[in-house]
């Protein structure tokens, strides 16, 4: 084997088991005791913390350092860290979505295409609405191939279903991939229209990268996220939304994740927020568990009182 080969085998060996006698080790990759230790040293130079047992007994064992390293994975650990992945970017584990959908990225670029296919058979058994969610589900294929694109500055092409409209074609520069409360959205360069946009990724269908690249442009905004606040509030809503909360201004706040407005007041939080639908404010009251005065609109009076009932007959 070439040294670069021979060293991935020897990062493979060392990453299945917790202690390898040196004699073993060496035989494994066919090297003379003397090469396993410059082997040795070059995974160390690379990052890897490698210790050594000097004796008779000696031998190597991998454990942690201060930074990650590359890992190398098996067919199995592999298409587990993926599926793994994909249910962590649909909100299984709130709070780490956007993350979860960069790592899928750059696993899924690296995977060959039998690998794939495993991934989408397995992970189309387990992909389910997240607990905590009560959203539109967004297929987990469209979320990697958004986050391939946006990574690599590629245009991308898909249908898109706006609200009350038929679907439309669209030829996008992507941006990023944001979460806002229980929503994803794509923030992008939209060429036919000559200025930015922000799509909900669940209305989403059949993106298809173009396998070019192009120039980034700068975003007429702080982050991706403002970009997408803005446009919301700029948005015509049915229910203008304002309750006073008995609670902590940042407890309220992490309930609302991100939508709305949340402000400090005698006695705990003023929450405003716009919405078509009164079901978000009333998830978002309900976790907070703390009392609350609701000032506008009536209907969510009405909707806080049913909720109730039907709560209260199911618990008598």
């Amino acid at each position: 084997m070439s040294t670069s080969s021979r060293m991935l085998r020897l990062l493979s060996l060392l990453q299945t088991h917790r202690y390898w006698p040196g004699p073993e080790l060496a035989q494994r990759l066919e090297v003379s005791p003397r090469t396993l230790r410059r082997d040795v040293d070059r995974l160390r130079e690379l990052g890897y913390q490698v210790d050594a047992v000097r004796g008779v007994l000696g031998g190597y064992q991998l454990r942690a350092g201060g930074l990650l390293p590359p890992l190398l994975l098996e067919d199995d650990e592999a298409v587990a860290v993926a599926v793994g992945l994909r249910s962590a970017a649909a909100g299984s584990v709130g709070g780490v979505q956007e993350t979860a959908v960069q790592a899928l990225a750059k696993v899924v670029a690296l995977m060959p295409p039998r690998l794939r296919r495993r991934m989408d058979a397995l992970a189309s058994q387990t992909d389910a609405p997240a607990p905590w969610a009560g959203g539109p589900q967004v297929d987990a294929a469209v979320l990697t191939t958004l986050a391939q694109a946006c990574r690599d500055d590629e245009p991308v092409g898909f249908s898109y279903t706006a609200r009350d409209a038929e679907p439309t074609d669209r030829r996008v520069e992507p941006h990023r991939l944001v979460t806002l409360g229980r929503r994803w959205y794509l923030v992008a360069y939209d060429r036919d229209r000559q200025d930015w946009r922000s799509f909900r990724v669940d209305r989403i269908t059949d993106p298809e990268p173009t396998g070019q690249r192009f120039r980034p442009r700068r975003l007429p905004a702080d982050d991706a996220l403002a970009f997408v606040q803005a446009g919301i509030r700029r948005m015509p809503q049915r229910y203008a939304v304002r309750v006073r909360v008995a609670a902590d201004p940042e407890a309220v706040a992490r309930a609302a994740r991100g939508w709305g407005e949340v402000t400090p007041s005698s006695g705990g939080a003023v929450l405003e927020m716009n919405a078509d639908s009164l079901a978000w404010p009333v998830m978002v009251l309900a976790e907070l568990g703390a009392p609350f005065e609701v000032e506008s609109p009536e209907e969510l009076r009405e909707q806080c009182a049913q909720v109730a009932r039907s709560f209260g007959a199911a618990s008598s």
